[in-house]
């Protein structure tokens, strides 16, 4: 097995040997900063009966070798941005010395009361949910079964991944991204992982600290206005760059127009390229030269028969608070579609069908005024009856958009979504989530995620919403795709995370969308793993269903990872590529075939 010997310590997670004795091990979280201190963060003593938000206890690893990193250039472009004193005139100097201090005072103020389990680190990034560091490129994987013949190119997996040490709150969605890559070729596999270089991260890593305010784990009451003007204060004198952007690129992935694209709906995508070798490297913030001036939201979709990309920006601050645009095959962007909403509401994701966008409006908004009294501005919004728009997906306005309310409905997800001519309804597939802001604020309400059918009479403006799995087969369902060929189009399958013990995933299912018949794929004791992929059999006039399941998992006993290959239509396994570093629970995937990786711009 020929592996790599030089190792990233970028992250500043080091991990202590394991100790089964210690009692109430998860009640202190000790870290490694980047000046060498260490820092312990007291954990709320509370058992283990995790409600809402990303709440696990801590698993505690046994150590690990890091070596020194070789330089590498992106390495030597943020030393080289590094902001200094001898490059700082004498306002810099006081501005920076004062909102240091200012900043000090205010983490302290923050920490002197114990954090919202939504906020705490000790909480929010814990066990598998904890960073890892960079890791080059390594060929040759242990295999465990025979990779199949269909299988070449390469999975790539998002995630959230903290660079830097939090120093106060901390969500599990604020994380740096970070992507994880398998590549298969000729029966062989390898695999890497790197940040995508943000200008976000570029920044923090220079300055050595986190800077940059934390969208949901920091930006809550008094102290969230604090730290909004104590960035736009070290912006006006300089010290930060925020003109560039401040998103986490973490969410979602996506290969469009030759491009592997890496996103967060809180800025522009970044364009990640794959070397030759498996290896990953930034390219730069993606603005499809020049056309796209606005944030995009991690989820577009592409049309498997047009091979157009639809996607969505929402503005939490001023008007318009919704957009909808795409982009043709080659990358040239529509005008902006303007769509009417009364206040600025989270999109996540959305659908498109044949024909049609269908645009979920649903509870959770965005209330800034929130922080002035004390709270977040990520709301739940009782009095609001929850609606989908559907839009002719060329259209040049909304004029023409009819909205159809669903009450009772949240989808953090939409699956699919097609169209039914002959009962004028359009059919849409979500995971409905209750309470709807359980991930981002602390409530008691046990958090359930029902694999759902919504239909949407274009004719009476009615709607029907009832669950696909009976009561006795109920299970959380998160994360997951059905066969990309057909998205947009009648499909019987699709292939979830099974979110349980929630917030981790503990296996996934194949779900039959007419009959509500589950096949569970199960990771085992002690392993858990994430979203499943489904990659479609390229042979002409396949079945729905042929193709194969990626999924990492995760034996938290042993602290070893692995990408598992599961065929979609027996449901066993085929091959469990064994990995050289710990996988952290992520995100969103995609694979990119080898034809493809060869036509990379």
């Amino acid at each position: 097995m020929a592996i790599s010997s030089t190792y990233s310590t970028s992250s500043w997670i080091k991990p202590k040997l394991a100790n089964p004795s210690i009692p109430e091990m998860g009640a202190f979280l000790s870290f490694h900063n980047p000046n060498n201190k260490r820092t312990t963060i007291r954990r709320n003593n509370t058992t283990n009966n995790f409600k809402c938000s990303l709440q696990t206890p801590a698993i505690i690893f046994p150590k690990t070798s890091q070596q020194t990193p070789s330089p590498t250039p992106e390495s030597a472009a943020a030393a080289a941005a590094k902001p200094s004193e001898r490059k700082r005139n004498l306002i810099q100097k006081a501005a920076a010395m004062a909102l240091d201090a200012v900043e000090r005072a205010l983490t302290a103020h923050e920490l002197r009361l114990p954090l919202p389990k939504t906020a705490d680190p000790g909480v929010q990034i814990a066990g598998n949910f904890s960073p890892v560091p960079e890791h080059p490129v390594t060929h040759s994987l242990p295999v465990v079964g025979k990779i199949p013949e269909s299988v070449r190119g390469v999975y790539v997996r998002n995630g959230a991944n903290p660079l830097l040490e939090p120093q106060a709150g901390h969500h599990f969605f604020d994380g740096d991204g970070m992507i994880h890559a398998v590549q298969f070729a000729d029966g062989a596999a390898s695999y890497s992982c790197r940040f995508t270089e943000t200008q976000r991260l570029v920044q923090e890593r220079a300055l050595g600290r986190s800077i940059f305010p934390k969208a949901i784990g920091e930006l809550h009451g008094h102290s969230g206005i604090a730290r909004l003007m104590l960035f736009y204060a070290r912006g006006l004198f300089k010290l930060v760059d925020h003109g560039q952007g401040s998103g986490v690129a973490n969410a979602g992935v996506v290969y469009f127009n030759n491009r592997l694209l890496a996103m967060s709906e809180d800025d522009l995508p970044y364009h990640v390229s794959i070397t030759p070798a498996g290896d990953l490297k930034t390219v730069g913030r993606y603005s499809f030269d020049g056309q796209l001036n606005s944030t995009m939201i991690a989820h577009p979709k592409i049309d498997p028969v047009s091979g157009e990309l639809f996607a969505l920006s929402y503005d939490v601050v001023q008007k318009p608070y919704l957009k909808y645009f795409r982009f043709s095959k080659n990358g040239e962007k529509s005008e902006d579609v303007e769509i009417p909403l009364s206040e600025p509401t989270m999109m996540h994701d959305f659908a498109i069908t044949e024909n049609y966008v269908v645009v979920p409006d649903q509870q959770v908004v965005f209330k800034l005024s929130e922080m002035i009294c004390g709270g977040s501005p990520v709301v739940y919004d009782k009095e609001k009856v929850c609606r989908f728009g559907v839009l002719d997906k060329y259209s040049t306005d909304s004029s023409e958009m009819k909205w159809v309310q669903v009450p009772d409905c949240f989808c953090f997800h939409l699956w699919n979504a097609w169209e039914e001519p002959e009962t004028d309804e359009i059919v849409v597939i979500g995971s409905c989530m209750t309470p709807p802001d359980s991930i981002f604020n602390e409530c008691d309400e046990g958090l359930k995620s029902v694999l759902s059918e919504i239909r949407l009479n274009l004719k009476t403006g009615e709607s029907t919403r009832k669950p696909i799995l009976s009561e006795s087969e109920q299970v959380n369902l998160e994360a997951g795709m059905v066969n990309r060929n057909k998205l947009g189009r009648k499909t019987r399958f699709a292939y979830l995370a099974i979110a349980e013990p929630w917030p981790k995933v503990s296996g996934f299912a194949k779900v039959d969308l007419f009959t509500g018949e589950v096949k569970k794929f199960m990771y085992g004791d002690d392993k858990y793993g994430g979203e499943p992929l489904f990659l479609p059999s390229d042979y002409p006039n396949s079945v729905e269903d042929d193709g194969y399941i990626l999924a990492f998992s995760h034996d938290e006993k042993a602290c070893k990872s692995e990408l598992q290959i599961v065929n979609a239509v027996t449901m066993e396994l085929e091959a469990s590529v064994k990995l050289p570093s710990r996988v952290p629970y992520g995100f969103h995937g995609t694979f990119i075939g080898h034809k493809e990786l060869a036509n990379q711009a």
